[in-house]
């Protein structure tokens, strides 16, 4: 009886930490593809199908293995439809090796070093009465901003993107999915 008992107990243990594990790993969609809190940046970043060209984008620029570092990192991720937006033939042009540079800076402008949530970005911006400025790993500035619930950033040419999925929380960092490339000053 007494060995029973003690497999009983560690199968309560057992489904218990199981269960605590699941609600740990809560996840979001994004892209028809959960997105876990255990995996990286790029780890999640590959199974949406809404980010297959940013996907490529950070690919083409040597990136990879930095987003998949240690972090934190805040990352601003524009999704298909924002690079749909850019003029005819931008994401093709950039994705040329001879234009990797310039492909780096503009995918390193939606990066900011850190972790920030949209609850912390929404303080930074009460705190800075409606705007909160955000460094970029690129070395330029990002805008944050809110509309009602809203959250915008705006990039350094006054161009604007919305927040269409916040918290999309990361092992070394945060995802923010946004509905535009923002573009630093070249």
């Amino acid at each position: 009886m007494n060995n029973l008992m003690k497999l009983a107990f560690a199968a309560f243990v057992f489904l218990s930490a199981n269960l605590a594990y699941a609600q740990m790993e809560k996840t979001v969609e994004v892209g028809g593809a959960p997105m876990y809190p255990s995996k990286n940046i790029v780890e999640n970043a590959v199974n949406s199908a809404d980010h297959t060209t940013l996907v490529a984008a950070v690919k083409a620029a040597g990136l990879v293995e930095t987003l998949q570092g240690k972090g934190p990192f805040t990352v601003f991720a524009p999704d298909n439809a924002a690079f749909a937006k850019l003029p005819a033939g931008t994401v093709e042009t950039l994705l040329k090796p001879e234009n990797k540079g310039q492909l780096t800076a503009v995918l390193t402008y939606h990066v900011v070093a850190g972790k920030m949530g949209s609850k912390e970005i929404a303080a930074a911006i009460k705190k800075g009465d409606g705007k909160a400025t955000l460094t970029t790993v690129q070395g330029g500035t990002l805008t944050a901003w809110m509309k009602g619930k809203d959250l915008y950033i705006t990039d350094e040419n006054g161009g604007q993107s919305k927040v269409t999925i916040a918290d999309v929380w990361q092992s070394n960092g945060v995802i923010h999915s946004v509905d535009t490339v923002v573009l630093p000053k070249m």
